[in-house]
């Protein structure tokens, strides 16, 4: 998993990615054979459900990663743009991917009043950088449109998006899966049948739970080593936490009804179009850091570069 690319190396996100497979894979496993379990001691057959599962799932997984990137750009409802259609933002990425030493992606715009990107594709010679039409009409200057354009680069190079990509999907197979065995309760009695179901759905809903956190512990990570390895990359975190900011306020002025639209992709975006209220326990659910952590660590960058901050001209 490491990068290697010019983007700073991030061992801590390598280790929490490795982590966090495993752990969802023992969750898995787990998972299965506790199921197997209890339709076994209500004395239903589970070994065809579980070929069908497994057979399932792993397409289903197969699937995913290999056509995540068309389905996050239809999602998106974006469209591929070349040099002569953007010529401007094409410039950036070449010189972004010229100075990190990658492949460069395909280039697409979604045609959205949001501020905002992301970047998604099983591996950098499959990979799409999209942005929407809201970050592209002039907000922005073109260092913090560099910075946000280097952040989700990051993303690719260090290949967390492909991870990303692969265990969110456990959370839609695990819905599956207790659906899938829960239908073997079939086979048994009207009293075995009362048992099974509520036994299958608290099952289903710790596993659910459990995936559910770690993916988004390892989400609020993977966008702070972004923010991390973009601002090195560019030298410029000061311009990275600007285009935050400028991104972040954004969201005030967009219908929440659009934000809800957008909200499918969230995980992926350089910043959530919809965040939890409040501080504490709802910051446990969110995809990204909060918007004080990320300019926060920033700021640590700016210093350990040796760089000054305006307010300190």
């Amino acid at each position: 998993m490491a990068t290697r690319t010019r983007y700073a190396s991030d061992k801590g996100l390598t280790v929490r990615m490795t982590a966090t497979m495993f752990l969802l894979g023992l969750v898995f496993v787990a998972f299965v054979a506790l199921i197997i379990g209890i339709m076994s001691a209500a004395h239903v057959s589970a070994a065809g459900i579980v070929f069908v599962a497994v057979i399932f799932g792993g397409g289903m997984a197969w699937l995913s990663l290999f056509y995540s990137d068309k389905i996050a750009l239809a999602t998106a409802g974006a469209r591929l743009v070349t040099p002569q259609q953007a010529p401007e933002l094409h410039a950036i990425v070449d010189r972004l991917c010229a100075l990190a030493d990658m492949d460069k992606p395909r280039v697409a715009i979604a045609p959205t009043r949001m501020m905002n990107a992301f970047a998604t594709g099983r591996n950098s010679k499959n990979s799409v950088l999209c942005v929407t039409e809201g970050i592209m009409d002039g907000r922005l200057t073109n260092e913090e449109l560099e910075g946000v354009l280097a952040h989700e680069l990051s993303h690719v190079a260090h290949k967390d998006v492909q991870v990303m990509t692969i265990i969110a999907g456990l959370l839609v197979r695990f819905a599956f899966y207790s659906e899938l065995f829960g239908g073997g309760r079939r086979g048994g009695n009207n009293s075995q049948a009362a048992l099974l179901i509520p036994l299958i759905m608290l099952v289903s809903a710790v596993v659910y739970a459990v995936s559910f956190l770690l993916i988004r512990l390892l989400s609020r990570y993977r966008e702070l080593a972004a923010d991390r390895s973009g601002a090195l990359l560019t030298g410029q975190p000061s311009a990275l936490a600007s285009a935050l900011v400028k991104v972040s306020n954004s969201m005030q002025r967009i219908p929440t009804q659009d934000l809800r639209k957008a909200e499918p992709l969230n995980a992926f975006f350089f910043t959530p179009a919809l965040r939890p209220n409040g501080s504490g326990l709802s910051n446990i659910f969110s995809t990204h850091p909060s918007l004080e952590k990320r300019l926060a660590e920033l700021a640590k960058i700016q210093r350990q570069l040796g760089q000054v901050t305006p307010d300190q001209r």
